[in-house]
């Protein structure tokens, strides 16, 4: 079968089915920069158009029964193309309508609340730098690498013991210098955070 052959649903269904991929290729090129400028015409991004024109034509070719019904394959592909690509243009609107949503949820207290949490965390490290070297390397692979024991023992070739001693004495470090400052107390949820996240 020829690509001018090629008219109907069932003309492409017949194609598929022999396995054909020369012609199909054939009929998939003598469309797609058509289709392709179609896409773009609406989507104003000739990736995001490519994408569109590749996933159309993937579709039929691994489900060729879909077309059982259709006429003319010509508008079927031009409607396929412009579904797609309004499909795309609606999901990135609602993208953008969900960030407008939480950009305007964005009170003074949640703003307030983020800073002080982003202040504890960097005060937190600058108390973390001032522990002994090993004990340092120690809790910073366990708190912010999110390794076990056995793992910064074999890193840094140690016995899970002595990881283990490094961790308690971190802990007592950080918790006391942390639990004896009545400001960072008083600081509610940053600060409950804080030791749920690292000296826990």
């Amino acid at each position: 079968m020829n690509v001018e052959d090629i008219e109907t649903g069932k003309d492409l269904i017949a194609l598929i089915k022999k396995g054909n991929t020369a012609t199909f290729t054939a009929f998939y090129k003598s469309y797609y920069q058509k289709l392709l400028l179609t896409s773009d015409k609406y989507v104003k991004d000739i990736h995001v158009a490519e994408e569109n024109v590749q996933d159309v034509f993937l579709k039929i070719w691994e489900n060729p029964e879909g077309l059982n019904n259709v006429v003319s394959l010509k508008s079927y592909l031009y409607r396929s193309v412009i579904n797609a690509s309004i499909n795309y243009l609606n999901r990135q609107k609602n993208i953008e309508q969900h960030h407008l949503k939480l950009a305007s949820e964005l009170t003074e207290e949640y703003l307030m609340e983020l800073d002080e949490e982003h202040e504890m965390i960097v005060l937190l490290r600058f108390e973390i730098e001032k522990l002994p070297n090993q004990c340092k390397k120690v809790f910073k692979l366990s708190r912010f690498e999110n390794l076990k024991y056995k793992e910064i023992a074999f890193r840094l070739n140690l016995s899970e013991k002595t990881v283990e001693n490094h961790i308690g004495t971190a802990l007592k470090t950080l918790r006391a210098r942390f639990l004896a400052d009545e400001a960072l107390n008083k600081r509610g949820k940053s600060y409950l955070m804080l030791m749920n996240l690292f000296l826990c």
